[in-house]
This record gives structure tokens, C-alpha cells and sequence, in this order.
């Protein structure tokens, strides 16, 4: 017989954060994380960094150790088949049920598939497996196109480029991130990935892939040894919606608390869309920083304290050799670029209002516009 505790469904920083935050406040109750992954909780930042052009930047969340030492049960290489929120049990597809008193929902995002010709033979980068699938074949091949010009698209191909493999980045924008942060900072992005050995394929798509590469909506082939699918990713909300939980715009509604729609179950991370009480709204996490304040407020509150996400959102990219911080509440009405000596800002402003601040090398004013936008 199991006994009934604490259980997180998955181990990323929303997870394994709400887990190690509720531990720390009741050490005798059972505390277990579900995952499908096999290997340790890890941090996949990197995975587009550091690791795929040779540095060996730490990924591991805590060591096995850890988990011992605080009689945290991390069961590894399973598969939740679904949520019973009458009985309050997580049932596992071999059948296993855990009774939970609380339950964090942090199952996380999966990548968004390409529906073309050849698809299957595309890698992605989601997953330490993917990034050690992705690494190997790095070494054996010349060329490499990404598909997909956003951060991860554009952070996998300059690390690709950086390890000596000649690299196209494809998207449908005219410039990388350009609906996210606006033209401007797309063609400051593209010099980038260019100083970085990328060239820059835009306003244009991929129909095929083939043997010797891509085939684009144009005819276009441009050859590759190594296709990368770096099309985004959607958040997993499948075993909230199959256990009846309230969702929203691909997401499991949740209030500043993470409380979801039943009974002690809460959800954080990329599957939340959480209200934000700074912001006066609900808004998605997005990124591992806020993925781990989201778990942090989810495991208070079910430890029983008071605890509310009240934080800016943000996130650091890095690109090749440069480093973008962001800090703001996303959508946004209007931007202004400022350029500085080895760097710039960007602020982006609703109704008058700064909404969200992109710096290259200028930390004092990402301190500046964290001020303005709490205010």
C-alpha cells in the first residue's frame, strides 16, 4: 500500500522546485516526483548553449545524493496514464496508483511537430536525449540547417556553427525574433548569427526534406548533413484536460496561489497560465525562471503558508557569444531601440507604459525597467 503525500508530475524546475519547497516545510510526509524522463532532473538551458558546441555547463538540478539525503522518491521512466481527482490517485500506464493529499501538475511542453515531407528525419531539441542525439550526429556531419527562428532556433544554430558545422537558420519572419521583439532587433540578431558562421534564410518556409537537405516553399534546395526542427513547443496539458481540470488557451488555469479547478491539485510551469497579482491578470510562464517561482508558490501553498507569484517575468539568452536579458509582461503596443557603445535596449511600452525591457549589455537599465515595470 502506498502511502498518500505530496507528488509532482515531472522534473523540471516547476516540478522538482514545488517538491523540494514542500519538503522543506513537512519533512515526514512522502514527497515523489513522476517523470518520464531517465535521467536526473536537469536544467535545459544549456542543452542549446553550452553543451551542443562543447562546454560542459552543469545541468543537474541535484545529484542523486540529494534526493536521498531529503527523502525526496524520484521515480524515473514512467509514464502517468491519467489523474483521478475523486479519488485523489495518480494512476501510472503499468497500473501503479500514488494517493496524493496535494498534487503539482508540471508536466511541461512538447515540440510543436513539422507536417512536411521527410519530418521524421528532422531532430529537435527538447530533451537531454534530443541534445545528445543532436551532439552525435554534429560530429559527423558538415552542414546543418535549423528550422525556426526563435531563441532556441537561434541559440542551437550559432552553438552548431561554433563547433565548426556551416549552418543556415530557416524561418517564415523576414528576421529572427521578430514577433517577439520587433524588425529592429531581428537585423541586429541576424549580424549576430552571421558573426557566428550562420547564414540567414527568412520570409521563407521549408516544404521538404530530403537526403541531401531542405527543399523550400520556393524550390530552393539548400543541402544539409543535419536538419534541426526547432518550431516551438505547446504546453502538455493532456492529463489536465482528461481529468476535467479548467483550461484556457492551451493551458491549466490556476489562480496566484496555482491553485487549479480541483481539489488540492495546483499545476506550474509551461502548462500554467497563472494570475500574476504584479500584472492584475493571468499570464503564461514561459521560461525556466519563472517555471521555478511558479513551483516555489505551489509548493508553499500546499505546505500550507501563504505564498502568491508576484514576480516580473524574464529570461537570459545567449547567442553565440552575446547574452539578452529580458524582463517584462510580453505583449506590447510599441518598441524603442537605444544603442549603446557595445550593446543596446530595447523598451517596449502599452498605453505609455513600459510593458518590457531587451538588453544587450546594459544590466543597469534591466534594474531601471524591473523598477518600472512593478510600478
Amino acid at each position: 500500500m502506498v502511502t498518500p503525500g505530496f507528488i509532482a508530475i515531472g522534473s523540471g524546475p516547476a516540478g522538482v522546485s514545488a517538491a523540494e519547497t514542500f519538503r522543506s516545510k513537512h519533512p515526514g510526509i512522502p514527497v515523489r516526483i513522476l517523470t518520464v524522463e531517465s535521467a536526473l532532473p536537469y536544467a535545459k538551458p544549456p542543452l542549446s548553449k553550452g553543451y551542443l558546441c562543447g562546454r560542459e555547463d552543469r545541468r543537474e538540478l541535484h545529484s542523486a545524493g540529494w534526493f536521498d539525503r531529503n527523502n525526496v522518491d524520484l521515480i524515473r521512466g514512467v509514464t502517468v496514464d491519467h489523474i483521478d481527482t475523486d479519488c485523489q490517485e495518480v494512476v501510472t500506464a503499468g497500473g501503479q496508483r500514488y494517493p496524493y493529499w496535494h498534487l503539482v501538475v508540471a508536466s511541461g511542453a512538447r515540440p510543436i511537430r513539422l507536417t512536411i515531407p521527410g519530418a521524421e528525419s528532422a531532430l529537435t531539441l527538447r530533451s537531454f536525449s534530443d541534445a545528445v542525439a543532436l551532439k552525435m550526429a554534429a560530429r559527423y556531419a558538415d552542414s546543418a540547417v535549423v528550422i525556426g527562428g526563435g531563441l532556441i532556433g537561434c541559440e542551437a544554430a550559432a552553438a552548431l556553427a561554433t563547433g565548426g558545422v556551416k549552418t543556415a537558420l530557416v524561418a517564415p519572419e523576414t528576421v529572427p525574433l521578430q514577433r517577439r521583439f520587433g524588425v529592429e532587433v531581428g537585423e541586429r540578431v541576424v549580424k549576430i548569427l552571421a558573426d557566428n558562421g550562420v547564414g540567414f534564410v527568412g520570409g521563407t518556409k521549408v516544404a521538404e526534406i530530403d537526403g541531401s537537405g531542405v527543399v523550400l516553399d520556393d524550390g530552393t534546395a539548400v543541402q544539409a548533413d543535419l536538419v534541426v526542427s526547432a518550431n516551438g513547443v505547446r504546453p502538455d496539458i493532456r492529463l489536465a484536460e482528461s481529468a476535467g481540470l479548467e483550461t484556457r488557451d492551451g493551458r491549466i488555469v490556476v489562480d496566484e496561489h496555482m491553485h487549479a479547478s480541483a481539489r488540492n491539485v495546483y499545476a506550474a510551469g509551461d502548462v500554467a497560465l497563472a494570475h500574476n497579482v504584479t500584472a492584475g491578470r493571468r499570464i503564461p510562464a514561459e521560461h525556466w525562471r519563472d517555471a521555478a517561482q511558479e513551483g516555489l508558490v505551489a509548493g508553499l501553498t500546499a505546505a500550507g503558508f501563504s505564498a502568491a507569484w508576484d514576480q516580473v517575468p524574464g529570461f537570459t539568452s545567449i547567442i553565440g557569444d552575446s547574452v539578452f536579458k529580458y524582463r517584462g509582461w510580453g505583449s506590447y503596443e510599441t518598441c524603442r531601440l537605444v544603442d549603446h557603445h557595445d550593446g543596446f535596449t530595447v523598451w517596449y511600452e502599452s498605453d505609455g507604459e513600459v510593458v518590457g525591457v531587451l538588453t544587450l549589455n546594459a544590466d543597469e537599465d534591466l534594474r531601471h525597467a524591473e523598477e518600472l515595470l512593478r510600478a
